[in-house]
């Protein structure tokens, strides 16, 4: 099954340094991820200064019950920096 996820961050003043202090952790799980398979592409979510303020990601999983061990085992939502995570199933399209 394929979801695309966006994940929101903390608007607190110490969100941002949050983020950045697990920042690289986060990138390397999602690196093993691309390699299994399970991430298809991510990115931030910016604001309109261009800081990041979340994340948006596309995956594929055998069913939402691993997608959600995923994310909590994210070093984003262990380290309190997503708050909301919004999951969609959807059927990507291969141009």
């Amino acid at each position: 099954m394929e979801f695309m996820i966006i994940a929101y961050d903390a608007d607190d003043e110490n969100a941002l340094a949050r983020r950045l202090k697990v920042r690289e952790a986060h990138l390397k799980q999602a690196a093993l991820m691309k390699e299994k398979g399970h991430l298809i592409e991510g990115g931030a979510i910016l604001n309109d200064d261009g800081q990041m303020i979340g994340s948006t990601l596309y995956c594929r999983f055998d069913s939402r019950a691993h997608l959600n061990q995923w994310i909590a085992n994210d070093p984003y939502w262990l380290g309190n920096v997503w708050v909301k995570v919004e999951v969609k199933p959807i059927r990507l399209v291969k141009f």
